[in-house]
């Protein structure tokens, strides 16, 4: 049995493959974990409206009933965002017993570019991908999207690595497993909420069509995912230095509770959008739909090539 036969791709989506159409996977722990109802359920339609706005078909994955669903309905949206934090949180370790209890699952984008790769679809936008955590030195936490990224051949279009981790040393471990950087229009490797880092990106892109020429033949050679690091926008940005702050004080709050492994990044996104005032949720909405439109444009040129 192979994965494959775990996937339930929509008459939507796999009309547009078979038709060589742009296709943009979207991840849904931003649903179950990301933001609280309904400002999830709005995002992902939004998110979903954006992608074909920009001509291509979005494809919503989640693990429900049994099965990776590739391409959602609005019934099954709803669905999804109102289980809130009570679905699971399905990275590449919970995919077996997820599938054999039947339970909903948000897939994390470790598991995204897993089943989007099953289903023939190349390109997935997301938020920010997960990376090192801060003191990884210590806890060896680090997310499974790196491992996936080296190894799934998926380009993922994000924010950056999201704030709240090391980034200096998620970028040391992607350059490890051979994963290429490329910025989205930047010189400089964006940090979720702002704009920059202080860290440089492999090679700057200006345009879907450059973005996708690469990729293209990254995947023809057999090498690894890509990622494409895509700036927030310059309206929506947090101020790179006011943001540390917040995260400072989050982590230091999950330290007290005794909060880490997998529990680690819903709880300190949520503590930053209180300490945010909420102003960390709308620039997150806006981050989403700005890779969601880049994706859209790659995920075309890749279909024209």
């Amino acid at each position: 049995m192979s994965l494959s036969s775990r996937i339930s791709i929509s008459q939507r989506v796999a009309e547009a493959l078979a038709s060589n159409k742009g296709v943009v996977a979207l991840e849904s722990t931003i649903i179950t974990h990301g933001m609280p109802f309904p400002q999830n359920l709005e995002m992902a339609r939004n998110v979903e409206r954006v992608i074909i706005d920009n001509g291509a078909v979005p494809a919503t994955i989640a693990i429900m009933d049994g099965q990776f669903r590739v391409g959602l309905d609005d019934a099954d949206l709803e669905r999804l965002a109102r289980t809130g934090g009570v679905a699971a949180k399905a990275s590449r370790r919970d995919v077996a017993a997820l599938l054999a209890t039947g339970q909903i699952g948000g897939t994390t984008v470790a598991t995204t570019m897993m089943a989007a790769e099953a289903a023939g679809i190349r390109v997935f936008a997301t938020g920010g991908i997960g990376g090192v955590h801060r003191g990884a030195e210590t806890t060896f936490d680090i997310s499974a999207d790196l491992e996936e990224l080296a190894k799934t051949r998926v380009a993922v279009v994000c924010a950056g690595a999201k704030s709240i981790l090391d980034i200096a040393k998620t970028l040391e471990v992607l350059e490890t497993r051979g994963v290429p950087v490329l910025g989205f229009g930047t010189d400089e490797f964006p940090a979720f909420w702002a704009r920059e880092s202080g860290h440089k990106v492999d090679q700057k892109v200006a345009s879907a069509d450059e973005a996708a020429a690469i990729i293209a033949l990254q995947f023809e050679l057999g090498l690894s995912g890509v990622l494409v690091a895509n700036p927030i926008p310059e309206a929506a940005a947090m101020d790179r230095h006011v943001i540390e702050g917040h995260i400072a004080q989050a982590i230091k709050d999950a330290d007290a509770a005794g909060i880490g492994g997998k529990a680690a990044t819903p709880y300190l996104l949520k503590r930053v959008l209180d300490l945010t005032g909420g102003a960390s949720l709308k620039a997150n909405i806006a981050l989403v739909e700005n890779n969601a439109a880049v994706a859209a444009r790659i995920a075309n040129a890749l279909a024209a090539r």
